[in-house]
């Protein structure tokens, strides 16, 4: 045996401590970042209540367009609802309702809207500042509500059914939920593009 060389039990014991020394940092390290929230994204969540099935989940950068249309069904006018993902919320910044005809419909202030859902005719409006974290859609029969979000739509009363009841909520993501939405992004596209 060499004058600096360690008996055989000593040195696979420092390799041993070195490695599970080394795990612990890491469960360390990754515990550490599943608690960090960074700013510049939302998590859009949607979920059926009735069997609280997820109906869509997708993390979005900030300024990301998130659309909602649906038929009025008491005025019989298009709705098309335009929000977009700021901080952990859904800022709602224009709302329309389009005549059946195709007309355009006049312009109105931000003010009159909370009025103008529930006395009908069209109307639009733009410069909205209405900020949401959750919000519960009523499944009727005729609006065929759709959420679209990052080239994904949801349609609510396939989802949910007649009368059934789609909670959006929204939240700041953690790091990990970022990082592994991104990879699932890459993920399906490359799938995508070996199918076509």
């Amino acid at each position: 045996m060499g004058v600096f060389q360690q008996p055989a039990g000593k040195q696979e014991m420092r390799r041993y401590i070195t490695i599970i020394t080394l795990i612990s940092l890491s469960l360390l390290g990754f515990g550490l970042l599943s608690q960090v929230t960074p700013s510049g994204y939302t998590r859009i969540e949607l979920t059926e209540e009735g069997r609280g099935e997820k109906i869509l989940s997708v993390v979005a950068p900030d300024g990301e367009p998130v659309t909602l249309t649906w038929r009025n069904s008491q005025f019989g006018l298009h709705v098309t609802e335009g929000f977009f993902a700021r901080d952990g919320f859904l800022v709602q910044d224009r709302v329309t309702f389009s005549a059946p005809d195709g007309s355009p419909p006049p312009r109105v202030s931000a003010r009159d809207v909370a009025d103008l859902y529930h006395t009908g005719g069209a109307f639009d409006a733009r410069g909205l500042s209405r900020p949401f974290s959750r919000i519960v859609y009523r499944i009727g029969e005729i609006g065929d509500p759709r959420i679209h979000v990052k080239n994904r739509t949801a349609a609510l009363k396939k989802a949910a059914g007649f009368g059934g009841r789609v909670i959006l909520t929204t939240a700041r993501p953690k790091l990990y939920e970022i990082l592994f939405c991104k990879s699932a992004e890459t993920f399906y596209l490359a799938l995508d593009k070996l199918r076509y």
